[in-house]
């Protein structure tokens, strides 16, 4: 099975609560996207049009690995058509107030899973059965975990440990799957000359990772210092990474000490093997669908009854407890307040089979459906091929 060939094979539209109007200080733009995240389309569109990156709000985050239309604002922006050869930014029209995450309802998703055998569609079909029954875990996927590199250790967990310089270490200097040529070569210059700032400063080329080097020039130790000047929309990703993935663990130890072993799954995803549970009773299908497990932080109560046993477990696992998930010494990044569910059922679920015209012999499959906003369309996908083996 080949997922994410083309850009074509996976589409991601958002559905938005809100339209255009003629009046507002707030210009409603659409933006189209391909091959670029969006915070690399949102840094392009500052370079092009000179304007300050506070002017722009947006509603969710989207990968560079899809073809995906999504909305943003921009504050008295101009309202005219931006097109570049990995995006379009086109106007609708204005706003009263910016464009948020409360301000869409999901996400449209088509997918196309190419190569496939004749069994493998079958098993394919029978887990798209099971999927308006059993729902899925809402786990927060691999794109989560983009800021995570090969060291595997999360740069929110070394700061809330006080361990600042491996904080601002991994931020800068950690080698990542995704990182493009010019981000490798500047990441094995801050490793090489990691400590001696002087000589760091003069091999890298002007960039946001050489401002926080000059910053170090003058202040060599003060790390808590030079990762408070990473940029706070990277840095609020960061502790989004590790609020996420414990949040996951916590979901993956209640599947398990709530269902039996042929109930489960286990799938190995970016940062941790994490269960997918199927054929539930109907009374351990309802437990689940109604539960509702809230993010970890202090801003949040600690969770009762197993689920605290649950809680305690997991987050004694990284030296750390309920109360020490406050972020310190930072005043512009928290931890998310707010419940989230165990499952999302995916909404005008459809598909159709058909040859494959990249693959002679081979066969594909088209997936249609739609998400609340913060779940993954990718669990789809794995449900339907690895957990249906």
């Amino acid at each position: 099975m080949k997922l994410k060939r083309l850009p074509e094979d996976f589409q991601v539209e958002e559905l938005p609560l809100v339209s255009g109007g003629q009046r507002g200080r707030f210009t409603f733009y659409r933006l189209t996207k391909s091959g670029m995240g969006t915070l690399e389309v949102i840094d392009a569109i500052c370079r092009r049009w000179n304007l300050a990156g506070r002017r722009l709000s947006y509603g969710g985050l989207k990968d560079r690995h899809a073809r995906t239309i999504q909305y943003l604002t921009i504050h008295e922006g101009p309202e005219r058509t931006l097109k570049e050869a990995s995006f379009e930014l086109a106007p609708l029209g204005r706003l009263e107030r910016p464009y948020g995450p409360d301000q869409f309802s999901g996400n449209r998703f088509v997918v196309t899973l190419r190569d496939l055998s004749r069994p493998a569609v079958e098993k394919a079909e029978r887990a798209l059965a099971e999927l308006p029954r059993d729902g899925l875990p809402n786990y927060f996927d691999d794109q989560r975990f983009g800021s995570v590199g090969f060291d595997g250790g999360f740069i929110a967990h070394a700061w809330l440990t006080g361990d600042h310089e491996r904080a601002l270490k991994l931020a800068l200097a950690e080698p990542n799957p995704s990182d493009r040529p010019g981000t490798k070569a500047e990441k094995a210059i801050l490793r090489e000359f990691w400590g001696r700032w002087p000589e760091a400063k003069a091999a890298l080329e002007r960039s946001h990772a050489r401002s926080i080097v000059t910053y170090l020039v003058d202040h060599p130790t003060d790390f808590r210092g030079a990762f408070a000047r990473v940029r706070r929309e990277l840095r609020s990703l960061y502790f989004s990474a590790f609020q996420s993935h414990l949040w996951n663990l916590l979901l993956g130890h209640w599947i398990e000490r709530t269902t039996q072993p042929d109930q489960r799954v286990a799938l190995d995803f970016k940062v941790a093997a994490l269960p997918i549970h199927r054929g539930l009773d109907p009374d351990q299908a309802r437990e689940l669908a109604d539960l509702r497990i809230p993010l970890p932080s202090s801003r949040n109560a600690i969770p009762e009854g197993p689920m605290r046993e649950v809680a305690a477990e997991v987050l004694g696992g990284f030296g750390l407890s309920w109360e020490n998930l406050r972020i310190k010494h930072l005043k512009d990044v928290f931890f998310s307040k707010g419940l989230r569910p165990a499952l999302f059922f995916a909404g005008n679920l459809s598909h159709s089979t058909a040859a494959d015209e990249l693959e002679p012999g081979r066969r594909k499959l088209t997936l249609s459906f739609d998400l609340p906003k913060g779940a993954y369309a990718t669990l789809v996908v794995k449900r339907i091929t690895d957990a249906a083996r």
